[in-house]
């Protein structure tokens, strides 16, 4: 939705002053988020690592990435449920929502196949 009212915006310029101010102040505003998404990227000094070894970054990256897929998948489910009522009337929203979901979860078996077989060749090496 805020993709259509800045191309509106961009077509009403025509040759006003207005026009310019909005643009500079759209400017302003990705300038500010830039900034906020840095400092959310960036960790500060002080903090240390939570994890005790390899094993638990390991098993909490894990652990976030499959609650990243679940909230996807519950995202997904919402929309869907929502455009069933009638409540949403957006087809291509419930849809890219429906694909988000599929991609995440079928990144997610490829992942556990992937570990999977590298568990079997491990147990199969020779000591």
């Amino acid at each position: 939705m805020r993709w259509l009212e800045a191309v509106d915006e961009y077509r009403g310029i025509g040759g006003s002053g207005g026009g310019i101010q909005s643009i500079l102040a759209m400017r302003q505003q990705i300038i500010e988020k830039s900034n906020l998404l840095q400092q959310v990227k960036t960790p500060t000094p002080t903090e240390q690592p939570t994890g005790t070894g390899p094993a638990e970054g390991f098993t909490g990256a894990l652990k976030s990435a499959l609650d990243s897929v679940k909230e996807t998948q519950a995202k997904s489910e919402a929309i869907t449920d929502a455009y069933q009522r009638g409540e949403v009337t957006d087809v291509a929203k419930v849809m890219l929502a429906r694909q988000e979901a599929s991609v995440a979860f079928e990144a997610t078996l490829q992942t556990r196949n992937k570990l999977l077989s590298a568990y079997q060749d491990i147990m199969r090496m020779g000591v």
